[in-house]
């Protein structure tokens, strides 16, 4: 029972296994009414900490852990140890102190972003850009139904769960059964069991299962070769449906758009992203071209010569105005340059992911459709 559940305003779920290809089961979510039974009562709204919660530890912006608060549980880094027991009833957001006061972390309640940062990598996943260009794309809103393949580590997984959440459902699929074990039990824990179902199964060499033709509205692949199964896609997206390709390799791009235009999509694109990060530092700039130009040092180094000229000035008696010879202690008769803010991007090469490929599927217009539409006006 963890607080990702809670952010969908939803009790926790119970165990349910994980469907198979092999199982004949009419439901293809593959749970009942007693499966979306809560394990354990459901606390209380007020989002504070209590055993058994998923807790996001902050330490920094690239410095988070995921802890199951248990009675004995200790967490223990180097600002501190930290009792779980002493979490317990503490409001998400709270800041709490190691033993002895040697330092504090934050707790903070999990969703997708954070579970992203913080989840164990089983494959390679998807991170915070590409998934919201993905959900963006795929014009996920509350209702919608997906199809996933290649469910890996769960990262995209909960993203999309939020997006069709509360009356939609993610199907997603790994051929992994390893993976799709771990997967399935993640999503039981986390609450989320009702908005999502992972099953085994090769959907490269199967496609998707007969029972979810015409009923989906997107579809999301990552996979080898995803052409393979873009006749399967487009008889499970329902007309105007999108489906999102994500492949490392350019030649799998070009063999996916080729499948993608004899299946009937249309509006096919390709976009790879990009990082890119930026400085931002105060540096001290010359404005006034006219006048004398003293040299640029940086602050703290000013400072520093500052500090050392009122320690002679103290130990020798005097002005402490005898500078240091580098010829940038005094103006130089020019005026003093002011620190500025100012941001400029890193000289490193751009981080490639993989390309995004985007079609949708065009709704089939028969001729008497037509006619009827011209008759109309």
């Amino acid at each position: 029972a963890t607080r990702i559940g809670h952010l969908l305003h939803r009790a926790p779920g119970a165990s349910t296994p994980v469907p198979d290809d092999d199982d004949d089961d009419p439901n293809p979510r593959g749970a009942t009414d007693a499966d979306a039974a809560p394990s354990t009562p459901p606390h209380d709204a007020g989002r504070t900490v209590q055993l058994g919660d998923l807790v996001v530890v902050y330490e920094g912006f690239n410095r988070q852990k995921a802890v199951t608060v248990t009675e004995k549980g200790c967490y223990q880094n180097r600002y501190g140890n930290f009792h779980h027991r002493e979490w317990v009833g503490k409001p998400y957001g709270s800041k709490v102190y190691g033993r002895g006061d040697a330092g504090f972390v934050w707790l903070l309640a999990p969703n997708p972003e954070l579970w992203t940062k913080v989840l164990p990598h089983r494959t390679q996943i998807l991170y915070l850009p590409d998934i919201s260009l993905v959900c963006h794309a795929l014009e996920l809103k509350p209702g919608s139904v997906v199809l996933e393949s290649g469910t890996g580590s769960g990262s995209l997984t909960h993203s999309l769960i939020r997006a069709v959440a509360p009356t939609g459902h993610v199907y997603t699929f790994e051929f992994n059964r390893v993976r799709a074990e771990a997967a399935s039990a993640e999503i039981v824990d986390h609450g989320l069991a009702k908005f999502c179902t992972v099953t085994h199964r090769d959907i490269e060499a199967l496609g998707f299962p007969s029972e979810l033709e015409d009923r989906c509205d997107a579809a999301f692949l990552d996979l080898p070769g995803p052409w393979k199964c873009i006749p399967s896609v487009a008889k499970c997206l329902r007309p105007d449906g999108v489906v999102c390709s994500f492949s490392p390799c350019i030649e799998q791009v070009q063999r996916c758009c080729e499948a993608l235009e004899a299946e009937g999509f249309g509006d096919c694109q390709t976009v790879e992203l990009l990082g890119r990060e930026y400085d931002v530092e105060a540096r001290e700039l010359q404005r006034n071209l006219s006048t004398t130009q003293p040299k640029l040092s940086s602050r703290w180094k000013r400072e520093a010569k500052e500090k050392a000229r009122r320690k002679r000035k103290h130990v020798d008696g005097g002005d402490g105005d005898g500078g240091d010879g580098d010829g940038d202690d005094g103006d130089g008769g020019g005026v003093e340059p002011k620190p500025v803010v100012v941001a400029h991007p890193r000289q490193e090469a751009q981080h490639h992911t993989g390309y995004l490929t985007f079609a949708r599927l065009s709704p089939v217009v028969t001729r008497e459709a037509i006619d009827a539409a011209r008759a109309a006006g």
